[in-house]
Protein backbone atom coordinates (compact mmCIF):
# COMPACT_ATOMS: atom_id res chain seq x y z
CA UNK A 1 0.00 0.00 0.00
CA UNK A 2 1.37 3.40 -1.01
CA UNK A 3 1.46 5.92 1.85
CA UNK A 4 3.59 8.53 0.09
CA UNK A 5 1.64 11.72 -0.66
CA UNK A 6 2.42 12.96 -4.15
CA UNK A 7 2.26 16.49 -5.51
CA UNK A 8 1.91 15.54 -9.19
CA UNK A 9 -1.57 14.50 -10.23
CA UNK A 10 -3.50 13.65 -13.38
CA UNK A 11 -6.69 15.21 -14.73
CA UNK A 12 -8.18 12.30 -16.67
CA UNK A 13 -10.71 14.56 -18.41
CA UNK A 14 -7.86 16.34 -20.20
CA UNK A 15 -5.75 13.28 -21.00
CA UNK A 16 -5.90 11.93 -24.56
CA UNK A 17 -3.45 9.07 -24.08
CA UNK A 18 -0.94 10.66 -26.46
CA UNK A 19 2.11 8.86 -24.85
CA UNK A 20 4.21 12.06 -24.54
CA UNK A 21 4.51 11.59 -20.77
CA UNK A 22 4.96 7.84 -21.20
CA UNK A 23 8.19 8.31 -23.12
CA UNK A 24 9.61 10.95 -20.80
CA UNK A 25 9.01 9.54 -17.32
CA UNK A 26 12.45 8.70 -15.84
CA UNK A 27 11.14 5.90 -13.59
CA UNK A 28 8.64 4.37 -16.04
CA UNK A 29 5.84 5.26 -13.64
CA UNK A 30 3.28 5.94 -16.37
CA UNK A 31 1.16 3.52 -18.39
CA UNK A 32 -1.60 4.20 -20.91
CA UNK A 33 -4.76 2.19 -20.24
CA UNK A 34 -8.35 2.74 -21.38
CA UNK A 35 -7.31 5.75 -23.44
CA UNK A 36 -5.58 7.78 -20.73
CA UNK A 37 -2.46 7.82 -18.59
CA UNK A 38 -2.15 6.16 -15.21
CA UNK A 39 0.60 7.07 -12.72
CA UNK A 40 2.07 4.38 -10.48
CA UNK A 41 2.44 6.10 -7.07
CA UNK A 42 5.15 3.66 -6.01
CA UNK A 43 7.39 4.74 -8.89
CA UNK A 44 6.57 8.45 -9.17
CA UNK A 45 9.31 10.80 -7.90
CA UNK A 46 7.34 14.06 -8.46
CA UNK A 47 9.98 15.40 -10.82
CA UNK A 48 7.37 17.20 -12.93
CA UNK A 49 8.69 15.94 -16.27
CA UNK A 50 5.20 14.79 -17.26
CA UNK A 51 3.82 18.25 -16.44
CA UNK A 52 6.45 19.88 -18.62
CA UNK A 53 5.79 17.68 -21.66
CA UNK A 54 2.01 17.11 -21.53
CA UNK A 55 0.48 18.98 -24.50
CA UNK A 56 -2.99 18.94 -22.93
CA UNK A 57 -2.10 20.17 -19.44
CA UNK A 58 -3.49 16.95 -18.01
CA UNK A 59 -0.72 16.71 -15.41
CA UNK A 60 -0.60 19.33 -12.71
CA UNK A 61 1.25 20.22 -9.53
CA UNK A 62 -0.65 20.30 -6.25
CA UNK A 63 0.23 23.09 -3.82
CA UNK A 64 -1.35 25.49 -1.34
CA UNK A 65 -3.07 28.73 -2.26
CA UNK A 66 -2.39 32.13 -0.75
CA UNK A 67 -5.92 32.36 0.69
CA UNK A 68 -5.26 29.28 2.84
CA UNK A 69 -2.12 30.84 4.28
CA UNK A 70 -3.81 34.13 5.15
CA UNK A 71 -6.00 32.39 7.75
CA UNK A 72 -3.01 32.04 10.10
CA UNK A 73 -2.19 34.62 12.77
CA UNK A 74 1.51 35.00 11.79
CA UNK A 75 2.60 34.29 8.23
CA UNK A 76 6.25 34.00 7.19
CA UNK A 77 7.33 33.79 3.54
CA UNK A 78 10.41 31.78 2.56
CA UNK A 79 11.15 32.86 -1.03
CA UNK A 80 13.35 30.52 -3.05
CA UNK A 81 16.06 32.48 -4.89
CA UNK A 82 14.42 31.33 -8.14
CA UNK A 83 11.65 33.84 -7.46
CA UNK A 84 14.04 36.76 -8.08
CA UNK A 85 14.81 35.54 -11.58
CA UNK A 86 11.18 35.83 -12.67
CA UNK A 87 11.16 39.63 -12.77
CA UNK A 88 12.45 41.69 -15.65
CA UNK A 89 15.08 44.35 -14.87
CA UNK A 90 15.02 43.66 -11.15
CA UNK A 91 17.88 45.64 -9.64
CA UNK A 92 17.23 45.04 -5.95
CA UNK A 93 15.93 41.91 -4.19
CA UNK A 94 14.33 44.17 -1.59
CA UNK A 95 11.57 45.07 -4.05
CA UNK A 96 10.47 41.42 -4.03
CA UNK A 97 10.79 41.06 -0.26
CA UNK A 98 8.83 44.26 0.34
CA UNK A 99 6.22 43.02 -2.11
CA UNK A 100 5.76 39.82 -0.07
CA UNK A 101 5.02 41.94 2.99
CA UNK A 102 2.61 44.06 0.97
CA UNK A 103 0.53 41.06 -0.16
CA UNK A 104 -0.07 39.99 3.43
CA UNK A 105 2.95 38.22 4.91
CA UNK A 106 4.08 39.35 8.36
CA UNK A 107 7.74 38.50 7.87
CA UNK A 108 10.18 37.24 5.23
CA UNK A 109 13.21 34.99 5.68
CA UNK A 110 15.26 34.37 2.55
CA UNK A 111 16.10 30.80 1.61
CA UNK A 112 19.19 32.31 -0.03
CA UNK A 113 20.38 33.45 3.41
CA UNK A 114 20.06 29.90 4.73
CA UNK A 115 21.81 28.61 1.60
CA UNK A 116 24.89 30.66 2.45
CA UNK A 117 25.02 29.09 5.89
CA UNK A 118 24.53 25.59 4.44
CA UNK A 119 27.37 26.29 2.00
CA UNK A 120 29.65 27.30 4.83
CA UNK A 121 28.86 24.16 6.79
CA UNK A 122 29.21 22.02 3.66
CA UNK A 123 32.82 23.18 3.40
CA UNK A 124 33.28 22.04 6.99
CA UNK A 125 31.41 18.78 6.32
CA UNK A 126 33.76 17.84 3.48
CA UNK A 127 36.75 18.10 5.82
CA UNK A 128 35.52 15.19 7.95
CA UNK A 129 37.55 12.05 7.35
CA UNK A 130 34.72 9.62 8.10
CA UNK A 131 32.42 10.61 5.24
CA UNK A 132 32.15 8.63 2.02
CA UNK A 133 33.17 10.61 -1.05
CA UNK A 134 32.07 11.84 -3.43
CA UNK A 135 29.34 13.41 -1.32
CA UNK A 136 25.98 13.83 -3.05
CA UNK A 137 24.07 17.01 -2.25
CA UNK A 138 20.82 16.51 -0.34
CA UNK A 139 19.21 19.72 -1.64
CA UNK A 140 17.04 18.22 -4.42
CA UNK A 141 14.22 15.99 -3.07
CA UNK A 142 13.77 14.33 -6.47
CA UNK A 143 17.33 13.05 -6.34
CA UNK A 144 16.84 11.74 -2.80
CA UNK A 145 13.71 9.80 -3.77
CA UNK A 146 15.37 8.53 -6.95
CA UNK A 147 18.28 7.15 -4.94
CA UNK A 148 15.83 5.54 -2.51
CA UNK A 149 14.05 3.79 -5.39
CA UNK A 150 16.88 2.84 -7.73
CA UNK A 151 20.34 3.34 -6.27
CA UNK A 152 20.61 1.69 -2.83
CA UNK A 153 24.41 1.51 -3.00
CA UNK A 154 24.61 5.30 -3.13
CA UNK A 155 22.63 6.09 0.02
CA UNK A 156 25.77 6.43 2.11
CA UNK A 157 27.08 9.09 -0.27
CA UNK A 158 24.22 11.48 0.54
CA UNK A 159 25.27 14.51 2.55
CA UNK A 160 23.37 14.44 5.84
CA UNK A 161 22.74 18.18 5.73
CA UNK A 162 19.23 19.61 5.72
CA UNK A 163 18.38 21.70 2.63
CA UNK A 164 18.31 25.52 2.88
CA UNK A 165 14.49 25.51 2.89
CA UNK A 166 14.50 23.65 6.22
CA UNK A 167 17.21 25.79 7.76
CA UNK A 168 15.32 28.94 6.72
CA UNK A 169 12.15 27.52 8.28
CA UNK A 170 13.95 26.89 11.58
CA UNK A 171 15.36 30.41 11.51
CA UNK A 172 11.93 31.87 10.74
CA UNK A 173 10.16 30.04 13.57
CA UNK A 174 12.84 30.98 16.08
CA UNK A 175 12.76 34.62 14.98
CA UNK A 176 8.95 34.77 15.27
CA UNK A 177 8.87 33.27 18.77
CA UNK A 178 11.62 35.55 20.05
CA UNK A 179 9.88 38.66 18.71
CA UNK A 180 6.38 37.48 19.69
CA UNK A 181 6.47 35.10 22.68
CA UNK A 182 2.68 34.99 22.72
CA UNK A 183 2.63 33.04 19.43
CA UNK A 184 2.23 29.27 19.47
CA UNK A 185 3.36 26.86 16.78
CA UNK A 186 -0.23 26.65 15.57
CA UNK A 187 -0.34 30.43 15.14
CA UNK A 188 2.70 30.47 12.86
CA UNK A 189 2.53 29.49 9.20
CA UNK A 190 5.87 29.10 7.44
CA UNK A 191 5.35 29.20 3.70
CA UNK A 192 7.98 28.12 1.21
CA UNK A 193 7.58 29.68 -2.25
CA UNK A 194 8.67 26.84 -4.49
CA UNK A 195 9.52 26.42 -8.18
CA UNK A 196 8.96 22.64 -8.14
CA UNK A 197 6.33 20.13 -6.92
CA UNK A 198 8.91 17.86 -5.29
CA UNK A 199 9.25 20.33 -2.43
CA UNK A 200 5.52 19.95 -1.78
CA UNK A 201 5.99 16.19 -1.47
CA UNK A 202 9.00 16.72 0.79
CA UNK A 203 6.93 18.86 3.16
CA UNK A 204 4.01 16.41 3.16
CA UNK A 205 6.07 13.28 3.73
CA UNK A 206 9.18 14.44 5.55
CA UNK A 207 12.43 12.57 5.17
CA UNK A 208 12.82 9.33 7.10
CA UNK A 209 11.86 10.24 10.66
CA UNK A 210 12.41 13.94 10.00
CA UNK A 211 9.29 16.08 9.67
CA UNK A 212 9.50 19.36 7.79
CA UNK A 213 9.35 22.69 9.61
CA UNK A 214 7.46 24.17 6.64
CA UNK A 215 3.67 24.34 6.96
CA UNK A 216 2.59 25.26 3.44
CA UNK A 217 4.19 25.36 -0.02
CA UNK A 218 3.11 28.03 -2.47
CA UNK A 219 3.97 28.18 -6.15
CA UNK A 220 6.41 30.71 -7.60
CA UNK A 221 3.99 31.27 -10.48
CA UNK A 222 1.06 32.20 -8.19
CA UNK A 223 3.14 34.52 -6.02
CA UNK A 224 4.71 36.13 -9.09
CA UNK A 225 1.34 37.37 -10.36
CA UNK A 226 0.37 38.58 -6.89
CA UNK A 227 3.61 40.53 -6.61
CA UNK A 228 3.13 42.24 -9.96
CA UNK A 229 0.15 44.05 -8.48
CA UNK A 230 2.03 45.53 -5.52
CA UNK A 231 5.67 46.00 -6.55
CA UNK A 232 6.33 49.67 -7.14
CA UNK A 233 9.74 50.43 -8.61
CA UNK A 234 9.36 54.18 -7.99
CA UNK A 235 9.21 53.60 -4.23
CA UNK A 236 12.36 52.71 -2.33
CA UNK A 237 11.82 49.44 -0.41
CA UNK A 238 13.09 48.69 3.08
CA UNK A 239 16.55 47.12 3.30
CA UNK A 240 15.46 43.56 4.04
CA UNK A 241 17.78 41.26 2.11
CA UNK A 242 20.41 39.32 4.05
CA UNK A 243 21.89 37.27 1.21
CA UNK A 244 24.61 37.67 -1.38
CA UNK A 245 26.00 36.09 -4.55
CA UNK A 246 26.44 32.66 -3.00
CA UNK A 247 22.86 32.32 -1.74
CA UNK A 248 21.17 33.54 -4.90
CA UNK A 249 23.52 31.36 -6.96
CA UNK A 250 21.82 28.26 -5.55
CA UNK A 251 18.92 28.88 -7.95
CA UNK A 252 20.96 27.65 -10.92
CA UNK A 253 22.93 24.50 -11.57
CA UNK A 254 26.49 24.77 -10.27
CA UNK A 255 25.67 27.48 -7.74
CA UNK A 256 25.83 25.16 -4.76
CA UNK A 257 29.04 23.52 -5.99
CA UNK A 258 30.89 26.78 -6.64
CA UNK A 259 30.09 27.90 -3.09
CA UNK A 260 32.17 25.11 -1.50
CA UNK A 261 35.41 26.58 -2.92
CA UNK A 262 36.58 23.16 -4.08
CA UNK A 263 37.39 22.28 -7.70
CA UNK A 264 36.73 18.56 -7.22
CA UNK A 265 33.02 18.74 -7.94
CA UNK A 266 30.49 17.80 -10.58
CA UNK A 267 27.21 19.62 -11.24
CA UNK A 268 24.53 18.08 -13.46
CA UNK A 269 20.96 19.17 -14.19
CA UNK A 270 18.02 17.56 -15.99
CA UNK A 271 16.69 14.20 -14.84
CA UNK A 272 18.23 12.29 -17.75
CA UNK A 273 21.69 13.62 -16.89
CA UNK A 274 21.10 12.92 -13.21
CA UNK A 275 20.37 9.29 -14.03
CA UNK A 276 23.53 9.03 -16.13
CA UNK A 277 25.69 10.42 -13.33
CA UNK A 278 24.15 8.11 -10.73
CA UNK A 279 24.60 5.11 -13.04
CA UNK A 280 28.28 5.93 -13.51
CA UNK A 281 28.81 6.57 -9.82
CA UNK A 282 27.16 3.28 -8.87
CA UNK A 283 29.34 1.45 -11.41
CA UNK A 284 32.49 3.05 -10.00
CA UNK A 285 33.22 5.05 -13.14
CA UNK A 286 33.49 8.42 -11.39
CA UNK A 287 36.60 9.04 -9.33
CA UNK A 288 38.65 11.92 -7.89
CA UNK A 289 35.55 13.92 -6.97
CA UNK A 290 34.56 15.18 -3.54
CA UNK A 291 31.15 16.71 -4.20
CA UNK A 292 28.30 16.02 -6.63
CA UNK A 293 25.46 18.50 -7.12
CA UNK A 294 22.42 17.08 -8.92
CA UNK A 295 19.31 19.01 -9.93
CA UNK A 296 16.40 17.19 -11.52
CA UNK A 297 15.13 20.34 -13.25
CA UNK A 298 16.92 21.63 -16.38
CA UNK A 299 19.17 24.53 -15.46
CA UNK A 300 18.65 23.91 -11.76
CA UNK A 301 15.74 25.17 -9.64
CA UNK A 302 15.05 27.92 -12.21
CA UNK A 303 13.78 25.12 -14.46
CA UNK A 304 11.03 24.00 -12.07
CA UNK A 305 7.56 23.54 -13.57
CA UNK A 306 6.01 25.85 -10.96
CA UNK A 307 8.11 28.79 -12.14
CA UNK A 308 7.00 31.29 -14.79
CA UNK A 309 10.05 32.38 -16.75
CA UNK A 310 12.15 30.41 -19.22
CA UNK A 311 15.00 28.96 -17.10
CA UNK A 312 17.70 30.39 -19.36
CA UNK A 313 16.20 33.87 -19.18
CA UNK A 314 15.83 33.56 -15.41
CA UNK A 315 19.45 32.45 -15.11
CA UNK A 316 20.63 35.47 -17.11
CA UNK A 317 18.61 37.80 -14.89
CA UNK A 318 20.07 36.27 -11.74
CA UNK A 319 23.59 36.67 -13.12
CA UNK A 320 22.94 40.38 -13.61
CA UNK A 321 21.38 40.69 -10.17
CA UNK A 322 24.28 38.90 -8.44
CA UNK A 323 26.85 41.17 -10.08
CA UNK A 324 26.14 43.99 -7.64
CA UNK A 325 25.90 41.89 -4.47
CA UNK A 326 28.53 40.98 -1.89
CA UNK A 327 29.85 37.42 -2.10
CA UNK A 328 27.98 36.52 1.09
CA UNK A 329 26.30 38.23 4.01
CA UNK A 330 26.46 35.18 6.28
CA UNK A 331 29.72 34.02 7.82
CA UNK A 332 30.65 31.54 10.53
CA UNK A 333 32.46 32.73 13.62
CA UNK A 334 33.97 31.21 16.75
CA UNK A 335 32.89 27.61 17.40
CA UNK A 336 30.72 27.72 14.29
CA UNK A 337 33.90 27.28 12.25
CA UNK A 338 34.70 24.02 14.05
CA UNK A 339 31.40 22.21 14.54
CA UNK A 340 28.22 21.73 12.54
CA UNK A 341 25.16 22.36 14.75
CA UNK A 342 23.01 19.25 15.14
CA UNK A 343 19.90 21.06 13.89
CA UNK A 344 21.58 21.39 10.48
CA UNK A 345 21.83 17.61 10.12
CA UNK A 346 19.45 14.70 9.68
CA UNK A 347 20.05 11.22 11.05
CA UNK A 348 18.07 8.78 8.89
CA UNK A 349 19.20 7.92 5.40
CA UNK A 350 16.51 7.20 2.77
CA UNK A 351 14.93 3.77 3.06
CA UNK A 352 15.50 1.63 -0.01
CA UNK A 353 12.18 0.95 -1.74
CA UNK A 354 13.03 -1.12 -4.83
CA UNK A 355 10.69 -0.34 -7.70
CA UNK A 356 12.02 -3.24 -9.76
CA UNK A 357 11.54 -6.01 -7.20
CA UNK A 358 9.38 -8.64 -8.87
CA UNK A 359 8.51 -10.71 -5.80
CA UNK A 360 9.27 -10.96 -2.10
CA UNK A 361 10.43 -14.52 -2.79
CA UNK A 362 13.93 -14.67 -4.29
CA UNK A 363 13.28 -17.86 -6.27
CA UNK A 364 10.06 -16.46 -7.69
CA UNK A 365 11.88 -13.24 -8.67
CA UNK A 366 14.46 -15.24 -10.62
CA UNK A 367 11.74 -17.17 -12.44
CA UNK A 368 9.88 -13.98 -13.33
CA UNK A 369 13.10 -12.33 -14.49
CA UNK A 370 13.76 -15.28 -16.80
CA UNK A 371 10.22 -15.05 -18.18
CA UNK A 372 10.67 -11.32 -18.81
CA UNK A 373 13.91 -11.85 -20.68
CA UNK A 374 12.37 -14.61 -22.79
CA UNK A 375 9.32 -12.56 -23.68
CA UNK A 376 11.44 -9.48 -24.34
CA UNK A 377 13.46 -11.42 -26.91
CA UNK A 378 10.25 -12.38 -28.71
CA UNK A 379 8.84 -8.86 -28.87
CA UNK A 380 9.59 -6.59 -31.86
CA UNK A 381 11.85 -4.23 -29.87
CA UNK A 382 10.64 -1.06 -31.56
CA UNK A 383 9.50 0.59 -28.31
CA UNK A 384 6.53 2.21 -30.02
CA UNK A 385 4.47 2.71 -26.86
CA UNK A 386 1.25 1.51 -28.52
CA UNK A 387 0.91 -1.20 -25.86
CA UNK A 388 0.66 1.47 -23.16
CA UNK A 389 4.14 0.79 -21.75
CA UNK A 390 7.19 2.99 -22.43
CA UNK A 391 9.22 0.20 -24.07
CA UNK A 392 9.17 -3.51 -24.87
CA UNK A 393 11.12 -4.40 -21.71
CA UNK A 394 8.56 -2.65 -19.52
CA UNK A 395 5.70 -4.29 -21.44
CA UNK A 396 7.27 -7.73 -20.93
CA UNK A 397 7.45 -7.03 -17.21
CA UNK A 398 3.81 -5.91 -17.17
CA UNK A 399 2.78 -9.15 -18.87
CA UNK A 400 4.74 -11.29 -16.42
CA UNK A 401 3.28 -9.29 -13.51
CA UNK A 402 -0.14 -9.92 -15.09
CA UNK A 403 -1.03 -6.25 -15.35
CA UNK A 404 -1.11 -6.52 -19.16
CA UNK A 405 -1.79 -9.17 -21.77
CA UNK A 406 0.58 -10.20 -24.51
CA UNK A 407 -1.88 -9.34 -27.27
CA UNK A 408 -1.63 -5.73 -26.07
CA UNK A 409 1.38 -5.48 -28.40
CA UNK A 410 -0.07 -4.55 -31.80
CA UNK A 411 2.77 -6.30 -33.63
CA UNK A 412 2.23 -9.47 -31.61
CA UNK A 413 -1.51 -9.20 -32.17
CA UNK A 414 -0.92 -8.88 -35.91
CA UNK A 415 1.26 -11.97 -35.86
CA UNK A 416 -1.39 -13.91 -33.96
CA UNK A 417 -4.03 -12.92 -36.50
CA UNK A 418 -1.74 -13.90 -39.38
CA UNK A 419 -0.97 -17.25 -37.77
CA UNK A 420 -4.67 -17.87 -37.22
CA UNK A 421 -5.52 -17.00 -40.83
CA UNK A 422 -2.70 -19.15 -42.14
CA UNK A 423 -3.81 -22.07 -39.98
CA UNK A 424 -7.37 -21.64 -41.25
CA UNK A 425 -6.20 -21.74 -44.86
CA UNK A 426 -4.12 -24.87 -44.21
CA UNK A 427 -7.15 -26.64 -42.73
CA UNK A 428 -9.14 -25.88 -45.85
Amino acid sequence: MNTYEHSVSLDISRCTGCTMCLKRCPTEAIRIHDGHAQIDPNRCIDCGVCIRHCPNNAKKATYSKLDTVMKYKWKIALPAPTLYGQFEELEDVDYVLQGLLDIGFDDVVEVAQAAELVSAYTRLYLKNEGIIKPVISSACPVVLRLIALRYPMLREHIMQMLPPMEIAAKMARKKAKEAHPELTDDDICICFISPCPAKVSYVKNGFGEYKSEVNEVLSVSDIYFNLLNVMRREQTPKALSESGMIGIGWATSGGESSAIFNDKYLAADGIENVNRVLDQLENGNISSLEFIELNACPGGCVGGVMAVENPFVAKARLQTLRRYLPVSQNFLSGDEKEYIPSHYLFEDMPTYRPIQRLSENFGESLRMMSDIQKLRSELPGIDCGACGAPNCRAFAEDVVRRTAQRNGCIVEKGRMIDDKNQKGQEEK
